[in-house]
């Protein structure tokens, strides 16, 4: 995000995930998911985005910064985020994370 007044992202997961658990964490992806969701749509476009990215505390998100985001996120190339995309991208963005990840995928196994 090259931007002179780019977004700091500040990793709170690992301690959502050790308050919440596996599952927890999950639904509350979800949640961020439909907070930023374009409800015609059914996934996170540019728009809905820009629109609703304030919602997340997001509000000084450029415009190149949410392109950025799609981008990154965007798996299927369809230029938005479906709910997967979107999980997937937050969990990437957390470094922490992706080291315990083994770890993560057995709880959420077991928990199913």
């Amino acid at each position: 995000m090259g931007s002179k007044n780019a977004l700091v992202f500040e990793d709170f997961f690992p301690t959502m995930v050790e308050k919440l658990g596996a599952e927890g964490f999950m639904k509350e992806l979800s949640n961020g998911f439909g907070l930023l969701v374009d409800g015609d749509k059914g996934v996170i476009t540019f728009n809905s985005l820009k629109r609703n990215s304030a919602l997340l505390g997001l509000k000084e998100m450029s415009d190149e910064e949410a392109i950025f985001m799609l981008r990154e996120g965007d798996m299927d190339g369809d230029g938005a985020l479906n709910e997967m995309e979107f999980c997937t991208l937050m969990l990437r963005l957390s470094p922490e994370l992706m080291n315990d990840s083994k770890k993560l995928l057995v709880e959420a196994i077991l928990n199913f």
